[in-house]
């Protein structure tokens, strides 16, 4: 059974799956300036109150503005089952799980459908910066009859890729967070996010017949946008993979 995506912008996705509603890293305020100097630049293509209900968000990290700024920080008191990292879930308190890598919790859809929520590494930025960067996870989705659903959170590494696809087998569908993000003072101008390259290159380690890119527009740090990713995938031979979705735009995956 496929699933369906629609951006909201930045790394925020609603996504329709298992007989539930998720959301990703829900950013959800105003353009402007952000704490650590991060700069918005445009809002979300559907806003907080328009949203619907939500089921479950998954929150990859809770200390950047980019993947939860304060309006989505708002919104996660009206959803009932939140999950991010330990660290994030002791800052945000409430109900909110936190979850270590490979850990996994089962929901149950609408339809009686079993969805295992399984979190996975990241690494946001080159091997050592972590504790700079801060602890952050992805997000894999799977159960009987659903395709598997991989939300890679702010992840930069190849190998913590590589070692996704040997633990969890092939992904059906890969929302990839972008956007080639540097920081010319910080670890050498190393990535923190997926480059273009590395987002099609993931696609192809990953096996994934769908890949999703988001975490590349919205945001003034994002070096690399939809232009870059379309040169990648072509260049990478995995062209035909590439679902590219302008903000409030939705696909329904195969």
């Amino acid at each position: 059974m496929g699933a369906s995506v629609r951006l909201v912008g930045g790394p925020t996705v609603v996504l329709e799956y298992g007989g539930l509603r998720w959301l990703t890293d829900p950013t959800f305020s105003a353009p402007g300036e952000h704490a650590g100097g991060l700069v918005k630049t445009s809002g979300p293509a559907v806003a907080a109150a328009d949203l619907g209900a939500i089921d479950v968000a998954l929150v990859s990290h809770d200390h950047h503005a980019d993947n939860l700024d304060p309006t989505g920080r708002e919104l996660l008191g009206d959803i009932p089952r939140v999950f991010t990292t330990g660290a994030g879930a002791a800052r945000l308190g409430g109900d909110v799980a936190g979850l270590d890598p490979w850990e996994t919790v089962a929901l149950t859809g609408l339809g009686g459908e079993r969805v295992a929520v399984t979190a996975l590494p990241a690494l946001h930025g080159p091997p050592g910066s972590e504790d700079v960067t801060g602890p952050v996870i992805g997000f894999l989705l799977a159960g009987d009859g659903l395709q598997t659903v991989y939300v890679s959170g702010d992840n930069a590494s190849l190998d913590v890729v590589r070692e996704i696809a040997e633990r969890a087998g092939d992904i059906d569908v890969a929302i990839l967070f972008a956007g080639a993000v540097q920081l010319a003072r910080r670890f050498d101008g190393a990535y923190l996010t997926l480059s273009s390259d590395r987002a099609a290159e993931a696609t192809r380690i990953l096996r994934a017949p769908v890949a999703i890119p988001v975490h590349f527009e919205g945001w003034a740090h994002f070096t690399q946008g939809a232009d870059a990713l379309r040169a990648a995938f072509h260049g990478n031979g995995v062209a035909d993979r590439l679902r590219l979705l302008a903000p409030g735009e939705t696909c329904v995956t195969p």
